[in-house]
């Protein structure tokens, strides 16, 4: 497990040294959906703090106590969000990367009011226009971006894309890359287990591998 680890921050840095750009501008989200705690320890151990989930149930049943014992933790949610569990991820996670339709937005500005709570923001582009898929359409990301941080005064911090399966991701990368320089925004996150080196080559700042740190999951 450990070792995976290590393979993978050796990969983003020679992808980051490849595009010209420093590995510390790269950060690894580790994938921990599905996994349980004995899986999830020995990474925790190895120092690496920034995890992603994408079911919010899992994630409420098990991460505080992980967190009470590494509580540098940072949590990314990378699945998709119902309004009615808004409330559940802001007291757990500290960023969502799935904010993609303007009722989510506003209830997150809502609840994070209330709460007093603070949370970074990525819109998730639907970049292939897959009717199954989550996202904000490419033609509606720029105002919506503008919504969520101008009226509503999310705040903003990047947006993240999963492209089509069976596609080359590099114009998907692209114009998720393009997106995100077009508003100003420094956070590009994009590139899993099967393409997160070409991610990094095309501009990625965020990557989120799960199946190699942590091998197949459960049940798959």
């Amino acid at each position: 497990m450990t070792s995976n680890l290590m393979i993978i921050k050796d990969k983003i840095s020679t992808a980051a040294q490849k595009s010209n750009r420093s590995e510390k501008d790269i950060t690894l989200v580790a994938v921990s959906k599905i996994h349980v705690e004995e899986t999830i320890l020995p990474v925790l151990k190895e120092g690496h703090r920034i995890f992603g989930e994408n079911r919010v149930q899992e994630a409420v049943q098990k991460w505080p106590p992980l967190k009470e014992k590494y509580p540098d933790v940072k949590l990314h949610l990378i699945g998709p969000l119902q309004t009615n569990k808004v409330r559940q991820v802001v007291g757990l996670f500290d960023t969502i990367e799935t904010v993609d339709r303007p009722k989510l937005a506003r209830t997150i500005a809502r609840i994070l009011e209330e709460e007093g709570k603070f949370c970074e923001i990525y819109v998730q582009v639907n970049t292939g226009l897959e009717s199954q898929k989550a996202g904000i359409a490419p033609s509606e990301a720029d105002d919506f971006i503008r919504l969520c941080r101008d009226e509503l005064k999310l705040d903003v911090v990047g947006v993240m894309c999963i492209p089509p399966v069976g596609e080359n991701p590099v114009p998907h990368f692209t114009m998720s890359r393009d997106i995100g320089e077009r508003n100003k925004l420094s956070n590009i996150s994009m590139g899993m287990s099967g393409d997160f080196e070409l991610a990094i080559e095309n501009g990625a700042t965020h990557v989120r591998v799960g199946t190699a740190i942590f091998g197949k999951r459960p049940g798959y």
